[in-house]
């Protein structure tokens, strides 16, 4: 196990550099870029614009700015954005805690709900609760995300049960520390039920079709020969197998931890990543948009990482060793 990650963390270096190139390089290609809007500005000099064009490499070739920022990043500096004038880390450190609370909250709230859901539709097959899921899993999966936020605050506008948006109330700092915390709580149920029913009843469904095929085998026919109770035989022996895949779709998503929900959060009015990540694709702030790029990809290597780890301890059969 411990030459498998090795060994990956060490393949994941080009990866990474070949996702970092290529989107520089299409960043690049887009026609304009963040000065030109700088430039219609009659009180803005072409000396001024000139001198930011030296500071940020700009004036120099593509293949000397991609070097010259993979230096910086090598030597822990992600570069400056050209629309905060800040640091780049500085800017997705205090943004990536808010994207870390909502993703979080949404992957653990999918996954409480995904394997009773997955089990009740498996055991009770064909039945009218299986069939009422299967329902709400088309509906969800085909409802598109930013239309399910939108319906939300639609629904919290006439309730006033919700916040309708943002992640604290006005009078946050004059709360207790329990106070805060559920105040956080409230803000976050409209944006975690968003990113999360397509995701319940889309895995739902994978479970399910996980759970019949391993019922279907002839191991599990063989506990029932030897009279293991039907509770023992789902939750013992048969959802341990039926969960490899979804282990594997699990790592996938941890990637999302730091990427945001843009849109997401756009509409909701959540303070997080996704909201400056779009915003910098939109005004090309080159930087920003690369830091943003950067982080989302460690994550997804590291969440591809965990799962095959995870495969590995729940499955026996699965080792990573050489043959």
């Amino acid at each position: 196990m411990k030459r498998f990650i090795f060994k990956r963390l060490l393949f994941s270096l080009p990866l990474l550099l070949g996702i970092t190139f290529l989107t520089f390089l299409f960043i690049h290609l887009a026609p304009g870029n963040f000065f030109d809007n700088l430039r219609l500005n009659p009180q803005i000099s072409r000396q001024t614009i000139k001198l930011y064009e030296e500071k940020f490499n700009l004036d120099k070739p593509f293949f000397v700015q991609y070097l010259t920022w993979l230096k910086n990043v090598l030597s822990g500096n992600l570069g400056d954005s050209f629309a905060y004038k800040a640091p780049v880390s500085k800017i997705i450190s205090s943004r990536a805690a808010n994207t870390l609370i909502l993703s979080v909250s949404s992957i653990i709230f999918t996954w409480i709900l995904v394997i009773p859901l997955g089990i009740i539709s498996a055991v009770k097959r064909d039945k009218f609760i299986d069939k009422l899921l299967s329902f709400f899993s088309y509906l969800a999966i085909s409802t598109p995300t930013f239309l399910l936020a939108f319906l939300f605050l639609f629904y919290a506008t006439f309730t006033h049960w919700l916040p309708l948006g943002g992640m604290r109330s006005v009078n946050y700092q004059d709360l207790n520390f329990w106070g805060r915390f559920f105040d956080v709580v409230r803000h976050l149920i409209i944006p975690t039920v968003v990113l999360s029913l397509g995701s319940i009843f889309g895995l739902q469904r994978i479970l399910r079709a996980n759970l019949l095929e391993v019922l279907g085998s002839s191991y599990i026919l063989g506990a029932k020969a030897r009279g293991i109770t039907p509770t023992r035989i789902i939750y013992v022996h048969a959802l341990k197998n039926a969960l490899n895949p979804m282990i594997t779709i699990f790592g996938y998503q941890f990637s999302s931890i730091l990427s945001g929900a843009a849109l997401t959060e756009i509409i909701v009015g959540w303070p997080g990543l996704g909201q400056v990540t779009l915003a910098a694709v939109m005004m090309q702030d080159l930087y920003l948009v690369m830091g943003s790029v950067l982080m989302g990809s460690v994550f997804l290597i590291i969440g591809n990482l965990l799962a095959d780890i995870c495969l590995a301890y729940a499955d026996p059969r699965i080792r990573y060793e050489e043959r």
